[in-house]
């Protein structure tokens, strides 16, 4: 199943709001901060999932669940540069 650009920007501000709920970030706020956070979290939980060997991410809710897991990376690493 291909998302399309469309489907990704969705799965990506659903993944970035959810990653927030998990970890929050000063730094990301609103809906475009959170979207691109989303976005490069799945780019990053896809990869990962390569690297992990779980082979391609199938279907919608795989990749929310990865767009979810990296974009949970993205803002643990935002929140450890704020701090500094």
């Amino acid at each position: 199943m291909d998302l399309g650009l469309f489907g990704w920007i969705f799965v990506g501000l659903i993944a970035g709001s959810i990653s927030g709920w998990f970890v929050g970030s000063r730094s990301v706020q609103g809906c475009l901060p959170t979207m691109i956070v989303g976005v490069v979290g799945g780019v990053l939980g896809g990869w990962l999932a390569g690297a992990m060997g779980l082979g391609r991410v199938e279907g919608l809710l795989g990749a929310l669940v990865f767009a979810t897991v990296g974009a949970v990376l993205i803002r643990l690493i935002l929140r450890a540069i704020e701090r500094d």
